[in-house]
This record gives C-alpha cells, structure tokens and sequence, in this order.
C-alpha cells in the first residue's frame, strides 16, 4: 500500500470509530496490525463482531469478503462486516457488507 492510500485507510478508519462512539458505541477504537497473519480486523470494542473498514477506489467483495472471514477465525468471532467507503459521501454512507451466512447467523439471532 502506498504512503497516500495507507493514510487514506487510517483516516476512514478513524472516521468510524468517531462515528461508532458518536452513535452509543463508546469503547470502540481501532486495530492495529494490518497485513499481520494473525490480523483480528480493523476495530475493536463490538464484542462478537470482526469490522474491516475499506478505502478504495477499486471494490473487490470477493477479496474483502475472503479478509473478513479469515480476520473473523483469527479473532473468534462469528459476526463480521466489512464497511466500503462510498467515494464523496458522508461516513455513514459507507457500504456495510457481509457474506449470506453472516446475514442469516445476524437474523436467527434478533428473530430468536
């Protein structure tokens, strides 16, 4: 990742995690470690959830989706998304994606 993406990344992420706490989440912060085999995600504080937060210009499910699941092992957790900044819009604009099975794991919970 070059200096200008990996500065772009680090400011979305803050931007959630800013977010995230002004919407009630308030021990929420960010990860650090990215690009590490044992990488749990890119923010902290939402128990049973892996986040992956990305600041693109090209987005690739299929990769970021593939990310997210191994971050969801290494971390221990069943519930993850992965927040795709939307290009000059708001951060609570953001695309939040998960796979099916975390949809219907995310469902069978809130419909018990």
């Amino acid at each position: 990742m070059t200096h200008k993406n990996k500065i772009k990344g680090s400011q979305y992420e803050r931007d959630i995690v800013k977010a995230l706490q002004e919407d009630g989440f308030a021990s929420v912060e960010r990860m650090y470690g990215a690009g590490r085999q044992d990488d749990k995600g890119d923010i902290r504080g939402l128990d049973g959830w892996t986040i992956e937060a990305k600041n693109q210009a090209k987005i690739d499910l299929p990769t970021f989706l593939a990310e997210l699941k191994n971050e969801m092992a290494n971390a221990g957790n069943d519930l993850g998304a992965v927040l795709v900044k939307k290009r000059n819009a708001n951060i609570r604009d953001s695309y939040v994606v998960m796979s099916w099975e975390i949809l219907i794991e995310l469902l069978r919970r809130t419909n018990a």
